[in-house]
């Protein structure tokens, strides 16, 4: 027993290096794409560029959010089973970019192209959100057909199931930011009118996405397993996992047909964030108002756009917070009633 256990904690560690190495590695490459696209032309359409503006979207505030989603999921898990959820998000992620590159490229245009967006974004949010209220224990995921825990393996593979499945949905974050690489590279792929070409530099903009994604997981990863809170403080880590999948998902639902993102794109956080972008890494990267005029998108008035969503994200969030507080006291009265009754 003792030498199996040495044996796996061997392996464990020969793992824990790889991991070291890939996750300096795709951060290193993230560095040096973003210092990249910075620096470069964007008339000249390659899939340099396609990989360079996949990378700039994760420092853009319309699909940093994507960041809380991924790193929550594939904590806690262990090293092989959280890296291969990242990696699991980021195919989810990036064949859906693929998908949208060959429908610009069948479609030959690609104004107006975000509304499609609008309800994957309410589906995500609220996938997220559910994910998050079972993670906390505030509702029962349970089989109809089978009462009893899952095994192991069954557990394992609706964790991956579900990493694939908020990776497809959160593709669709960035299809309506207006970076200007993004939509150079959207354009030359209209024009082009070619699935092949489509479908090539969808995928290769999706891995430039996932990029920096799978290396903040990983650091992440790292950083929680080897401080021993996998083992000695699992339930903290669940429920942070839980919190943050219900914050993410309460923030996103009303950027699906229920408000629009007027909201997000008008508020002060946004605001100060792509103008810090700008002064850093430059126009090319940043989210451009050029851009928004091409692509139909008007100021936006209505105070009830403007500030309702803010409303329904207060809404979301205080009530499993009540509804958390609520079952912690239930569950200690249980326990004081128990141990009333077992005192001698």
């Amino acid at each position: 027993m003792e030498t199996k256990f040495h044996q796996l904690n061997a392996t464990e560690a020969r793992f824990r290096v790889v991991l070291v190495v890939l996750g300096l590695g795709l951060f290193s490459a993230s560095v040096v794409g973003l210092f990249s696209l910075a620096t470069s032309p964007l008339q000249v359409v390659s899939l340099t560029l396609a990989y360079t503006s996949g990378l700039s979207m994760i420092v853009l505030p319309c699909t940093l959010p994507a960041v809380f989603v991924i790193v929550p999921l594939s904590l806690g898990r262990g090293y092989r089973r959280g890296f291969l959820m990242a990696v699991l998000f980021g195919l989810g992620l990036t064949l859906t970019i693929a998908a949208y590159g060959v429908a610009v490229a069948s479609l030959g245009r690609i104004l107006y192209l975000d509304r499609i967006t609008l309800i994957m974004w309410l589906v995500a949010g609220l996938a997220a959100y559910v994910f998050g209220l079972t993670e906390l224990g505030l509702l029962p995921w349970k089989l109809p057909t089978y009462s009893g825990p899952l095994p192991g393996s069954i557990q394992q593979q609706g964790d991956y199931a579900r990493a694939f499945g908020m990776g497809l949905l959160l593709g669709n974050a960035g299809i309506g930011c207006p970076n200007p690489a993004f939509y150079v590279l959207l354009t030359y792929i209209a024009g082009s009118g070619s699935l092949g070409t489509g479908l090539a530099y969808g995928l290769i903009h999706g891995i430039g996405r996932a990029t920096p994604l799978l290396a903040l997981s990983i650091l992440a990863i790292l950083g929680v397993n080897a401080i021993g809170w996998l083992m000695a403080g699992r339930e903290r880590i669940q429920r942070a996992v839980g919190w943050g999948l219900v914050g993410w998902g309460a923030f996103i639902i009303p950027k699906g047909y229920l408000f629009g993102h007027a909201y997000w794109e008008e508020s002060v956080f946004h605001k100060v964030w792509n103008t810090l972008v700008h002064l850093w890494l430059g126009s090319n990267i940043a989210e451009s108002a050029e851009v928004e005029s091409v692509l139909g998108d008007m100021a936006v008035h209505n105070p009830w756009l403007l500030y309702g969503p803010w409303v329904v994200i207060a809404l979301l969030l205080v009530i499993p917070i009540l509804w958390d507080e609520y079952h912690r006291l239930r569950a200690g009265v249980r326990i004081v009633a128990h141990v009333e009754q077992t005192a001698p």
